[in-house]
């Protein structure tokens, strides 16, 4: 089998919509979102059910389930949820959008198999959580 053969395979697999490479490029790409994916987590459950009425007093009349380390740790995570979640969204512009386009592949098959990018995290969340 010579190297022509191999890459007119490629295309070949390519051409008829195969979706084992998408999905297993997402898989990857589901691994380093799982830091962005979990600080959304944090702050729906830990930050936002808070009814703080000041941040000057958390434990003053009229508030529930408020902490001051909650309160401490807000904005480092907002913070760092804007720079990692900037970061996947370059990068799975960059895998599930550009890249097809230069080579010539669809992207329904890519952006189809962008969902798979969810599942490291809900495994390891269901996993702790369980």
């Amino acid at each position: 089998m010579s190297g022509t053969d191999l890459l007119d395979g490629d295309r070949d697999q390519r051409e008829r919509g195969g979706l084992r490479v998408p999905g297993m490029v997402n898989l990857v790409l589901g691994v380093p979102a799982m830091i962005p994916l979990y600080l959304v987590w944090w702050l729906l459950t830990e930050y936002m059910p808070m009814d703080c009425p000041s941040t000057g007093d958390p434990a003053g009349a009229g508030a529930v389930n408020c902490d001051y380390t909650t309160l401490d740790h807000a904005f480092p995570v907002m913070l760092l949820l804007a720079v990692t979640g900037l970061f996947m969204l370059l990068l799975v512009l960059m895998v599930d959008v550009l890249l097809p386009l230069r080579r010539g592949d669809r992207l329904g098959g890519w952006l189809g198999t962008a969902v798979l990018i969810l599942v490291p995290f809900t495994g390891c969340t269901a996993l702790v959580h369980g």
